[in-house]
């Protein structure tokens, strides 16, 4: 007999996924040129040519057995200790290899972490705009999942709806910082005030409250943005990092967790994480990965492109008349949508427009629609008359 649980899922597919899916029929029609698919958050530019160079050596070199062999549970010691000591030097922290868990990327961390930190009855907030596949993620633990309504203004914290939602059942919070879908970056004001809410809060309730700060686009900062470090603000909290972006291998899988030294129990998350791993079959990022990673932890692709591309988004639709938040950060932009349903508006977009692009009801922030620039240049350039007659459409 099968889980009907998981049947059940299946009925209820990403519809991020579904928009690609419709991209890639139609560019068997009309040309992969013609059709403007700003759907998927897949980075655009090669990995760095020293992590390929580094790929190359270890393969060249190191002996095979150990290259391909299996990693420790826990993940390999000079990869966890050269994490720790990156993160040390750039954000001035106290990490030790101790407190870092390499993963099959932010969702493999995310997944870990919030295991360790809530369980059956638990809650667990958000804000919105989030990434859905939080979802799973928590549900799988036997938590619930509750989410705090945007502030579309600005797309900082909406701290009056947190304070409201925030009671003795919440085990956790988890950011995400630089946002998908808005591309904006939580200040250095809105972390502090967010720790200092949750300090109290734990005073008040008698627990922790961990903080999870969900991190895959950290290194994607745009000019004169207030990025803080989050764990640098809030004791007990723990970092999920991808490399996916910063390095564009996502297909590599590669991350991690860190957890904050100050962190209440912090030398027991890593152990916890390893003992997670054997109900979900984790077993570890490749060992050939995590030794290339070490060997580049402070390094990206060249990704101004994407900063390039904004500009011009920014400039071009808000001229056209859409309305936008300005991203400054991530390779996303979550402009309002033309009408009140923007599944209707981007099902039209795709179907009469060939322009690819993402309803926000997915993020919990119906009203907006999400624009994928990690493409080229060029292709943005081309796209702009679209999006004028996207708009022209409803004017």
């Amino acid at each position: 007999m099968i889980s009907e649980f998981y049947k059940e899922m299946t009925g209820r597919p990403s519809v991020i996924r579904h928009f690609f899916a419709y991209s890639m029929e139609r560019a068997k029609v009309v040309g992969p040129e013609n059709v403007y698919n700003f759907s998927l958050g897949n980075p655009s530019v090669p990995a760095p040519d020293h992590f390929t160079e580094t790929m190359i050596e270890l393969l060249q070199n190191e002996n095979p057995v150990a290259l391909h062999g299996y990693s420790p549970t826990l993940g390999i010691d000079s990869t966890r200790e050269a994490i720790a000591a990156s993160l040390n030097r750039r954000f001035g922290m106290n990490y030790e290899a101790k407190h870092i868990f390499p993963t099959t990327g932010a969702a493999g961390a995310i997944a870990h972490a919030i295991r360790c930190v809530a369980g059956e009855g638990d809650e667990v907030l958000t804000f919105a705009p989030y990434f859905p596949e939080y979802i799973p993620y928590i549900t799988g633990c036997g938590a619930e999942l509750k989410v705090v309504p945007a502030d579309i203004t600005s797309f900082q914290i909406n701290f009056e709806a947190f304070e409201e939602m925030m009671n003795e059942k919440v085990a956790a919070v988890i950011i995400n910082s630089p946002n998908n879908p808005s591309g904006i970056v939580y200040t250095t004001e809105t972390i502090d005030r967010l720790a200092s809410i949750l300090n109290q809060k734990q005073k008040e309730y008698g627990h922790e409250i961990f903080l999870l700060s969900d991190e895959p686009y950290r290194e994607i900062i745009f000019a004169n943005a207030d990025s803080p470090y989050i764990s640098a603000h809030y004791d007990n909290s723990i970092c999920c990092y991808s490399f996916s972006k910063s390095l564009s291998i996502p297909g590599e899988r590669i991350g991690y967790v860190a957890v904050n030294p100050k962190a209440k129990n912090a030398d027991d998350i890593v152990p916890m994480c390893g003992q997670i791993s054997r109900f979900t079959g984790h077993n570890c990022p490749p060992s050939i990965i995590q030794l290339a990673v070490e060997k580049v932890l402070d390094e990206t692709s060249d990704v101004s492109i994407y900063e390039t591309n904004k500009n011009i988004l920014y400039k071009e639709l808000t001229a056209i008349g859409y309305k936008c938040v300005e991203p400054n950060g991530t390779f996303y932009m979550f402009p309002q949508s033309l009408i009140p349903d923007a599944n209707e508006f981007c099902w039209r977009a795709a179907k009469e427009l060939d322009l690819i692009i993402v309803p926000g009801d997915s993020f919990e922030c119906p009203g907006h629609f999400r624009i994928s620039y990690c493409v080229t240049t060029e292709m943005v350039e081309r796209s702009i008359p679209v999006f004028r007659r996207l708009y022209e459409l409803y004017n």
